[in-house]
């Protein structure tokens, strides 16, 4: 039986590690060809790649730095892309981002504030953008984007990251209706906390205990609890799955 996603291109941006890579890995094993994106972590992504490469006798998998908040940076993951497999990209999932969890609104330095809203919004609205443009249109299109579940949750100290990740989430909605007629849909995954370097960065164990206490599923999750809800997203049967936002965090909020 062929596996779901056979034959169709694939890229993952902040891929070489934490939900990113998990994200990758899925959508091989269903049969698609990977564009690994990194922004500074080659070894991990040379890495990745190897391994997927490993498992067949064909090219599987690629990675490509490329800085997504600015605007070469998705045009070149494209190009690579078709280079590559000498095919049009059917999938591309934004995974690319940053946090900091530092700072109250009132006390957050503005250069800050800027650098998250580049890489978080800046970067989503450039990939977006980007993918509109190029992905394979009639069927099979899709485009997934990473957000998080601060949105609804509304915690004190995630402003900046949260307003960002907001913005990600009514991007989606509205170029959901701006693609009608092209069968590519555009959806947003929201995880609630996932165990990733991200996650853990700057944290005490009083922090995360705060944060498993929310979960009613009694644990932080982990990137394989994500990866599966956008792989589904992906498949032909997800078509009539767009302009949604799925929150995945075990049901804390």
């Amino acid at each position: 039986m062929a596996l779901p996603l056979a034959g169709k291109v694939a890229i993952v941006t902040g891929s070489s590690r934490g939900i990113g890579r998990a994200i990758a890995v899925h959508l091989s094993s269903l049969g698609a060809n990977l564009v690994i994106n990194y922004a500074t972590n080659s070894t991990q992504a040379d890495l990745l790649a190897s391994e997927l490469n490993s498992n067949s006798a064909n090219l599987r998998a690629i990675a490509v730095q490329a800085d997504v908040s600015h605007p070469s940076g998705p045009k070149t993951l494209f190009d690579r892309a078709e280079e590559a497999f000498g095919s049009p990209v059917h999938i591309f999932v934004n995974s690319a981002g940053i946090a900091d969890s530092k700072f109250s609104i009132s006390s957050m330095p503005v250069e800050d504030f800027d650098a998250i809203f580049n890489v978080n919004a800046r970067g989503a609205f450039l990939c977006c953008q980007e993918a509109a443009n190029r992905i394979v249109r009639g069927g099979g299109g899709r485009i997934v984007m990473i957000s998080t579940s601060l949105v609804g949750a509304l915690l004190a100290k995630y402003g900046a990251y949260t307003a960002s990740k907001a913005a990600v989430e009514t991007l989606v909605k509205i170029l959901a209706k701006e693609l009608g007629g092209t069968k590519i849909t555009v959806n947003c995954v929201a995880p609630g906390p996932i165990a990733t370097e991200l996650f853990f960065e700057g944290k005490t164990e009083e922090d995360i205990k705060r944060s498993v206490d929310r979960i009613p599923m009694g644990r932080i999750g982990e990137p394989k609890d994500v990866a599966p809800v956008v792989g589904f997203l992906c498949k032909d049967e997800a078509e009539w799955v767009n302009g949604q936002v799925i929150r995945a965090n075990g049901g804390s909020v």
